[in-house]
């Protein structure tokens, strides 16, 4: 018999709430200890002229890595260190000039407290976060950061969870409160990501994407019919603008309209001037508009391309829905 027939069932969602409530307590907890030090940590950071080194060991290491990643991308160069590796050569990663934030529940990591002669040597800043204020590495830094009395959420009170989790909540304050002191913004953050879908919301821009140049599809208004038939088939785009001899915008003509033109009149004269069939005053974007706010509009207006015109009205591209989606953009 499996003896784990013989256990007491258990309650597992009472379990996860009273997980959750202890780190609810736990980041309660730290909101005490937010004070002077936490200013004086931040005003350290801002004054680095290298990058922020986080390091930690273990548990502690794995949100140094998250804490580094968050500075990184949100205005404060950063990246993480580990303690075991930096006694074996990587401590050369680590040069006059640059933060270190040493991160150790107990304040006393035997491979933190190793790096310390080092650190001191090289007039490198130290901010710490642990526990308490007892330990050696708070009693060494510059600034000691303190999580305060916090009870793990685990029964055993051996695995690192609610002193983790209220770490990484200080990281958090940390990246949040400098991004802020550096005026830092969307664009900002779009250049540190600009292969993800955020990126391309805010750094994709219509006229990174539009069909410009010989690729635009343009006629004069006394264009007759057929000829500008030839045009939309050549510049494959389902339409083509009209414009003056100053490439003023006039008008556009699509596949669309040329199959209501055929609906309403069985018969027309293929030498029609274009201008007597076009469709005036035509949807139209700036090219610098950005590229999701042009797909916003074509949703909105139930409409696939717009036509792209500088200030003066001056035609410079088209950029349709195909184009958008292509590209990524949503």
């Amino acid at each position: 018999m499996n003896s784990s027939n013989c256990l007491e069932p258990i309650d597992f969602e009472k379990v996860a709430l009273e997980t959750l409530a202890l780190e609810r307590h736990a980041i309660e907890i730290l909101a005490t200890q937010i004070d002077h030090r936490f200013r004086r940590a931040c005003e350290i950071i801002l004054q680095c002229k290298g990058r922020l080194v986080v390091t930690g060991m273990g548990k502690s290491g794995h949100i140094g890595r998250k804490m580094a990643a968050t500075f990184a991308s949100t205005g404060t160069p950063s990246f993480f260190m580990h303690p075991g590796e930096a006694g074996h050569g990587d401590l050369g990663m680590l040069v006059r000039g640059d933060v270190v934030i040493a991160i150790s529940n107990s304040g006393k990591s035997d491979e933190i407290m190793m790096l310390m002669p080092l650190i001191k040597h090289l007039q490198v800043p130290l901010i710490t976060i642990s526990g308490d204020a007892t330990g050696p590495m708070p009693q060494s830094a510059d600034v000691a950061l303190t999580l305060g009395p916090v009870q793990e959420a685990c029964p055993l009170g051996l695995a690192p969870t609610s002193t983790t989790t209220a770490t990484l909540a200080l990281g958090d304050a940390l990246a949040v409160a400098l991004l802020d002191a550096r005026g830092f913004t969307a664009d900002d953050f779009a250049r540190s990501h600009p292969a993800g879908a955020l990126g391309k919301r805010l750094l994709l821009h219509v006229k990174h994407l539009m069909h410009s140049g010989d690729a635009l599809p343009k006629v004069y208004p006394d264009t007759p019919l057929n000829k500008v038939l030839y045009e939309i088939s050549d510049k494959r785009l389902g339409m083509t603008t009209i414009v003056d001899h100053n490439n003023k915008l006039l008008g556009i003509f699509t596949d669309g309209d040329l199959r209501r033109l055929i609906d309403r009149q069985q018969s027309f004269d293929v030498n029609l001037p274009i201008s007597e069939v076009m469709i005036r005053q035509p949807a139209t974007i700036s090219s610098e508009a950005r590229a999701v706010e042009a797909l916003e509009k074509m949703n909105e207006r139930k409409i696939t391309q717009f036509i792209v015109v500088d200030a003066d009205n001056t035609t410079i591209g088209v950029i349709s829905m195909h184009d958008l989606i292509q590209a990524g953009v949503n």
